[in-house]
């Protein structure tokens, strides 16, 4: 695989990781470029297939999954979530720096590829903070809202082992967080730009 190294985005639902990559996103346009991920859940209201997921059957999924076509895949809440391998390269193939947003177990999948991703864990202040934003959220049922928060304990613990992340960002103040993550891919971001001009 050529091109920029791809960055793996982890950490639990509510840390904030989707508010920061849009702004990255949009700050840097032209600069990454997102996997789209595969998944058998249904779409939700105003999500597009191919833009938001690929939304795809057990079935289609099991089977690029036992043909080796995906980096890393994860089930959780009965639904099958992976990234292709085809969509990373669909990415680099355009000079873009691709982001793969992945859960804990994503992160230890990926290590075992020839990837070589930058890692960057991004974090909730504390579990009450953490409780809260999904609560205010009210996008989950009580049982699926204690799901979430018992994934991002354990998620939270991990991300505290030496060796897993490049760099853990604790999103406490929204600014704060997004300066750590834009200092972190400086010289990828410079690479590409440079590529560009």
């Amino acid at each position: 695989m050529s091109g920029p190294r791809p960055v793996v985005l982890s950490g639990p639902s509510g840390a904030g990781k989707s508010t920061l990559l849009k702004r990255l996103m949009k700050e840097h346009e032209g600069v990454f470029g997102f996997s789209v991920s595969h998944t058998t859940r249904n779409p939700r209201p105003g999500e597009e297939d191919g833009k938001d997921y690929h939304f795809t059957t057990r079935e289609a999924m099991q089977e690029g999954i036992d043909k080796g076509e995906f980096i890393e895949h994860a089930e959780f809440s009965g639904n099958m979530y992976g990234t292709s391998k085809a969509s990373v390269e669909d990415v680099r193939a355009k000079n873009l720096i691709c982001i793969l947003d992945v859960d804990i177990q994503g992160v230890k999948r990926i290590k075992e590829t020839d990837l070589n991703p930058i890692y960057i864990s991004i974090q909730p202040p504390s579990m009450d903070v953490l409780e809260k934003r999904l609560r205010d959220r009210q996008t989950e049922s009580e049982e699926s809202l204690q799901k979430r928060l018992e994934a991002a304990r354990v998620d939270m613990e991990l991300s505290k082992e030496p060796g897993v992340f490049d760099a853990v960002i604790i999103n406490d103040d929204l600014e704060k967080a997004y300066e750590e993550l834009k200092e972190i891919l400086d010289e990828e971001i410079k690479k590409v730009q440079e590529a560009k001009s």
